[in-house]
């Protein structure tokens, strides 16, 4: 009897010890790292008076893009990162995994969320925008940068707008690319963590044309479209009153006025 209590207070010690190591490996583990672990080397070429206001205050920058991180929804409110020709190469890059974002405090949403959900790991910042450099092309692949997509969605009129955009930089390049799913109360939410599927995602597309800012904005359903993407257009104005967010924050009003509140299409051809 003495011998199967011991065997019975050993397996109990056994059982507590995986339980809080599975505890403190949940909590407190952190993966590895697709980037520089020195702060002073994670600064982007985003000019920082083009960046949007954090509805939350946790913005991370990483070297070829920044983003707003928004923890109840499990997800960035927006990323933001520069667009030129001389980023769009064929490159050939072994695509990697999803990890989690270091540098984000609450840690980004685990990757297996999405596993079984029906929905798409759909990249903000595009990895096909992001060959020329195997760092660049590995820190999409951070949980910090994906978002929920209709598989349709995703493949169809997101990945036409993302060809898109880089027709444009081949011809006005530099250009300065803010996107993310629109975050609100009552969303759909897929997995262990409550991640949240954004019913519409917007994308905001700048260039400077002397001391002009030229924009072209977007406001898409996130599911299966048929129409043109110049059906989407909008004004950033209407994007800010979906999102809440304040894009071009630090410019001076008078001057984001002479841009926000218009969808036009002028100098951007399709």
């Amino acid at each position: 009897m003495a011998y199967r209590r011991r065997n019975g207070a050993v397996y109990s010690v056994l059982i507590l010890v995986c339980v809080v190591g599975f505890w403190l490996f949940e909590n407190f583990y952190t993966p590895a790292t697709y980037s520089n672990n020195d702060d002073s080397s994670r600064a982007n070429e985003f000019p920082k008076e083009l960046l949007p206001s954090s509805t939350t205050g946790e913005i991370i920058d990483h070297l070829y893009f920044s983003l707003s991180y928004n923890e109840p929804f499990e997800q960035a409110e927006w990323v933001a990162y520069v667009l030129d020709k001389k980023h769009l190469t064929y490159d050939d890059r072994k695509r990697p995994y999803f990890i989690e974002d270091p540098f984000v405090k609450s840690k980004s949403a685990d990757y297996i969320n999405y596993k079984g959900s029906g929905y798409d790991r759909g990249h903000l910042v595009p990895a096909g925008d992001r060959r020329f450099s195997l760092q660049a092309y590995n820190e999409t692949f951070y949980t910090s940068n994906i978002s929920p997509q209709d598989r349709e969605f995703n493949a169809g009129i997101w990945n036409d707008l993302e060809q898109q955009a880089r027709r444009w930089a081949k011809k006005y390049s530099p250009l300065y690319v803010i996107t993310g799913g629109v975050l609100e109360e009552g969303l759909e939410e897929i997995g262990q963590e409550d991640v949240d599927v954004p019913d519409v995602f917007y994308k905001i597309i700048a260039r400077k044309n002397g001391n002009q800012i030229e924009t072209i904005s977007f406001l898409i359903p996130n599911k299966p479209q048929f129409s043109p993407l110049r059906n989407f257009i909008v004004s950033i104005d209407d994007i800010e009153k979906e999102t809440g967010i304040d894009f071009f924050a630090e410019l001076p009003e008078n001057q984001q006025g002479t841009f926000e509140d218009s969808n036009n299409t002028t100098g951007w051809k399709f």
